[in-house]
């Protein structure tokens, strides 16, 4: 079973009647779900996921004024619930402290952002890990009649600004180049272990986010970039099945063919968003195409390779 089904089944069956008959006066206004970190927050969870910080449990986000008045006592109520629900157990490691439970929807977003709301200023997206948006955006809403938590998680999940997107695929894409179209090869003529191996790792690293960028989606954690990127409708499957035989492959030779590969199949996509027009096969050259048609003057003046934190 899968932690975000499990954890749905143990709010209904055993969170809405706690919180309906022991915190009437927050019926209304609880928001409830599993948001956050863990692979069963993305849906990735699988048998090796269960050996810490997964089981029955779900989290509750509540208003500042009502956080202060109900937090600890909510928090209370919660913990007495079974730990034990459908066979499964509820798993913690000393890291695990604070995914679910009574949670300030101003410091749950605060914790992964740095901001209580979505930004509102064109630069602050830029110091926000790719990552961390995707982490607070996953998992599922099971309750939300107040509203506020649900749309700050939808004003986030609508994507970046069209003209940080345009900036972080142009350095994206210079990126990706230099480590895999450049770097790559260069380094095996050298003969320098650690450069190849690094700019391998760092060209699949870029190509994922190049996808998630041109699918309006964020990136999460490297361990379930690939998985999450197969679903994609623009290059995801793709990608992600390239990705693999790229660094399964043991010959130099091959594997320049498929970086090549991977980098024409980017530039067409590119191409069919009206990006790029360059007719380029080196996908350094289509990051200024795609870096000249951000409109912010002051977007636009930053160093082409910067794409943020």
């Amino acid at each position: 079973m899968k932690g975000l089904d499990l954890s749905e089944e143990f709010y209904r069956a055993f969170g809405a009647g706690m919180i309906k008959t022991k915190f009437p006066a927050l019926k209304d206004r609880i928001a409830v779900g599993l948001v956050g970190l863990g692979s069963e927050c993305f849906g990735f969870d699988d048998k090796f996921s269960r050996d810490h910080d997964w089981g029955p449990g779900f989290c509750m986000w509540l208003e500042k004024g009502d956080y202060s008045a109900f937090g600890v006592s909510l928090q209370k109520a919660y913990e007495a619930l079974p730990d034990r629900f459908m066979g499964f157990q509820r798993k913690k490691s000393i890291w695990g402290d604070g995914r679910t439970g009574v949670l300030n929807t101003d410091d749950f977003y605060i914790s992964f952002i740095g901001l209580p709301h979505a930004p509102e200023v064109l630069h602050r997206w830029l110091t926000i890990p790719e990552t961390s948006l995707a982490a607070c955006t996953n998992g599922r809403v099971f309750n939300d009649p107040l509203g506020v938590f649900s749309t700050i998680r939808q004003q986030l999940l609508n994507h970046y600004p069209e003209d940080i997107r345009l900036k972080k695929i142009a350095a994206r894409c210079m990126t990706a180049a230099q480590s895999g179209q450049y770097n790559y090869s260069r380094s095996l003529r050298r003969k320098a272990s650690y450069p190849v191996y690094q700019s391998l790792v760092k060209f699949c690293e870029d190509v994922f986010s190049l996808v998630f960028l041109l699918n309006r989606r964020y990136m999460p954690f490297y361990k379930w970039a690939s998985k999450a990127a197969g679903s994609l409708p623009v290059l995801g499957a793709f990608i992600s099945q390239a990705v693999e035989k790229l660094l399964q492959e043991e010959k130099p030779q091959k594997k320049e063919g498929y970086i090549e590969t991977i980098c024409a199949r980017i530039i067409e996509a590119l191409k069919g968003q009206g990006l790029s027009d360059s007719q380029s096969d080196f996908l350094l050259d289509h990051g200024p195409r795609v870096h000249s048609l951000i409109r912010d003057d002051s977007l636009k003046r930053l160093d082409m390779w910067w794409s943020g934190a």
